[in-house]
């Protein structure tokens, strides 16, 4: 562990905090204060002082940036450019990102509590990538020729889905706008984006880089506020013909049953997740371990695929809870702009205070406490690396997102119990399985619920990869050329041939 200074979350270690220049809503091209003059304070989880103060959007506030985004779709270019033209603006795009990623990065810091290196070498250079990718893409939209039956021709056409809603969680705020950004962009959609409120910098940042680049007003627009006002709001529009959600099941909910409620718009969700990483004998236990510790620490624990649940075979079992009690005090946590740390502070107050509730619900159903569990640091919102053992499936802990480092480590005896043991949950979005024996791998592989299985890896995502949920983790797919297809509706144009009977 780190010590108290190091936890305390209150260093710059020399950085220059940047002016933060863009706090109003981006609605048509320009930032405007919200209708209701309103604003909201947006939170430096390292320390709790206020960052900034953000312009709070609410329903009028949306109906605006809808009526500009489908004036953009039904009488604008965007939709009707050729779609080398429209990758060539967005690879302008990604340029620009590109060009002030220092500055963007430390945005995400100050805003999420992320380390600024892990965001520097692992955020910005997907996000930057994504965009290229989707860009790429955007020329390669073709639909089908049919050969029907009864002397007819035909073909399908793919046609962007409208204007869409984009509900952008706040552990990964930069990675998940490109997520959804760059293919709906690329479809030749229009969008109102609404950031997180704990986490909206960003966003706002990168609107304004998109105008520069040349995407036309409209086209992209960002609201910032509250679920309960902006996201409703969208969701429940009767102009925007889809929403892309990705947070919590609960909310999922909420938005799946607003989009049924009004005009019945398409939907995707990515939800929660309580990922099992599966580690048999075989396994190269050095490995396993440092998977382990990845799988459920990494961003501050704060990820829905999350390895949370770590399932060991009882021939490894207790040497690997030797090396991974080792391994997490080795797991620095403190001022995420210091390069040591692999920990920075979770989200906000609320994040932090619902870690150490299940903290202290798991000690109270009888799991044992390995290590961590207690805040670090006098101020700011850091929590230890947590690890549980003699923990049972049907304990809080096993079941529920904790969404924090917190893990719940367990023991297995068969190939059957690890399989049976990996599904015994409500969600499916992803699973990691660690052994050099291809027969297990393959057959455990095939048999777990989710919708991503790493096999001696994690956190091994690609741009050309898809990725969603099984059960309640949702539907749909980000990444890959899937991720195209939830912008895209078919139409099918059908003609008689001449001289058939039709004519």
């Amino acid at each position: 562990m780190a010590s108290e200074e190091d936890c305390s979350g209150t260093a710059e270690n020399g950085f220059m905090l940047p002016e933060v220049k863009f706090t109003k809503l981006f609605i048509n091209g320009s930032f405007v204060d919200a209708v209701s003059g309103k604003t909201f304070e947006t939170i430096d989880p390292r320390t709790g002082d206020v960052i900034a103060e953000i312009a709070s959007g609410d329903k009028e506030d949306v109906d605006l940036a809808v009526a500009a985004a489908r004036d953009a779709f039904d009488d604008g270019k965007w939709p009707r450019l050729p779609g080398y033209q429209r990758g060539r603006i967005m690879m302008k795009f990604a340029d620009l990102i590109e060009q002030h990623v220092e500055e963007l990065a430390v945005l995400e810091c100050i805003d999420s509590g992320k380390p600024l290196l892990v965001s520097k070498l692992v955020d910005f250079p997907s996000v930057i990538s994504m965009f290229r990718y989707y860009a790429g893409a955007a020329d390669k939209i073709h639909g089908e020729t049919l050969k029907l039956a009864q002397e007819l021709q035909g073909y399908t056409l793919k046609e962007p889905i409208g204007v869409v809603g984009l509900i952008i969680p706040w552990n990964y705020p930069m990675l998940m706008f490109a997520l959804k950004v760059a293919p709906a962009l690329a479809a030749g959609c229009t969008m109102i984006v609404k950031p997180a409120e704990q986490t909206p910098l960003t966003a706002l940042y990168c609107a304004h880089l998109a105008k520069q680049a040349g995407i036309p007003d409209g086209v992209l627009n960002v609201v910032t506020g509250f679920g309960r006002t902006v996201g409703a709001a969208i969701s429940s529009h009767m102009d925007v013909d889809k929403v892309s959600f990705t947070g919590s099941t609960e909310t999922g909910r909420v938005v799946m049953e607003a989009a049924a409620r009004s005009n019945l718009k398409s939907v995707s969700l990515e939800l929660g997740g309580k990922s099992p990483l599966l580690i048999f004998d075989d396994a190269d236990i050095d490995m396993a371990v440092e998977l382990a510790r990845q799988a459920v620490f990494f961003n501050q624990g704060e990820i829905c695929v999350a390895g949370s649940r770590v399932f060991v075979q009882e021939g490894i079992y207790d040497e690997f809870v030797k090396k991974i009690a080792l391994s997490s005090k080795e797991w620095i946590v403190g001022d995420p702009f210091d390069p040591r740390v692999n920990q920075g502070p979770q989200v906000d107050k609320r994040q932090f205070d619902k870690i150490l509730s299940y903290i202290d619900h798991g000690k109270r159903e009888g799991a044992t406490l390995l290590t961590g569990g207690k805040p670090c640091g006098e101020k700011g919102y850091y929590i230890e690396p947590t690890i549980f053992t003699d923990v049972k499936d049907d304990m809080l802990i096993a079941k529920d997102e904790i969404f924090g480092p917190v893990m719940s480590l367990m023991k297995f005896s068969t190939v059957e119990e690890a399989i049976q043991r990996a599904n015994y949950t409500k969600y499916g979005l992803a699973a990691g399985i660690v052994t050099k024996d291809l027969n297990i791998a393959n057959r455990v592989s095939r048999s777990i619920r989710a919708g991503i299985i790493w096999v001696n890896c994690y956190f091994a995502f690609d741009n050309d990869c898809p990725f969603g949920g099984y059960k309640m983790s949702g539907f749909g797919r980000d990444s890959g050329l899937h991720a195209l297809e939830k912008y895209l509706k078919v139409k099918s144009v059908v003609t008689p041939i001449y001289g058939s009977p039709w004519l």
